[in-house]
């Protein structure tokens, strides 16, 4: 994280990721996902670059004939 990172709530990591709240969850238990930080009693936000290097680590889906999309 570095000090422009902007802190992303989890609504917006849903719509950046295409994943629900069930899932972000289930894949951080797993040690898939990055933690979030706490930044207040009940808030937490995910750095966005976290999520964007995570995004980039996912792999391509393949269109017609094999090739990557």
């Amino acid at each position: 994280m570095n000090a422009n990172d902007r802190l992303l709530r989890r609504r917006e990591v849903e719509a950046r990721t295409g994943i629900s709240r069930t899932t972000i969850y289930r894949l951080m238990r797993e040690g898939k996902f990055p933690e979030p930080l706490k930044v207040g009693p009940k808030a937490v936000r995910w750095p966005e670059s976290e999520i964007e290097a995570w995004m980039a680590k996912k792999p391509r889906a393949k269109g017609e004939g094999g090739k990557a999309a």
